[in-house]
């Protein structure tokens, strides 16, 4: 079981920057890949980056060398930030975060993200 919440949305224009942070407490033992996903309006949703337990990380083509994600383990809980850099129009999405245990999938609530032209 795992209890996850993000936190860092908001409003940017474009070229702007964001920092997103998700924290996951519960079975932090068994946790593997946190993970960022995003989805915007008519679209599907679609991993934006991970990181595994063991620090390696993965990106979507389109936010490669713009975001990047970080993960601090501690002996209660597992905190994943996203430092998200020259924004875009097409980056406004909900960003949900992703935390899987053995085979099951835990999300957070979502936050918004919206980048202005």
């Amino acid at each position: 079981q795992a209890h996850v919440v993000e936190s860092g949305g908001g409003l940017v224009q474009a070229g702007g920057s964001l920092r997103l942070t998700c924290v996951v407490s519960g079975d932090i033992f068994s946790i593997r890949d946190i993970g960022w996903y995003r989805q915007a309006p008519g679209k599907q949703r679609e991993l934006v980056a991970s990181i595994t337990r063991g620090g390696t990380t993965n990106y979507a083509d389109s936010v490669s060398g713009r975001f990047t994600i970080s993960r601090d383990n501690n002996k209660n809980t597992n905190t994943v930030y996203l430092q998200m850099s020259s924004l875009k129009p097409e980056d406004t999405a909900v960003y949900y975060c992703n935390a899987k245990i053995a085979l099951a999938d835990y999300w957070g609530q979502g936050t918004q993200v919206t980048v202005s032209s």
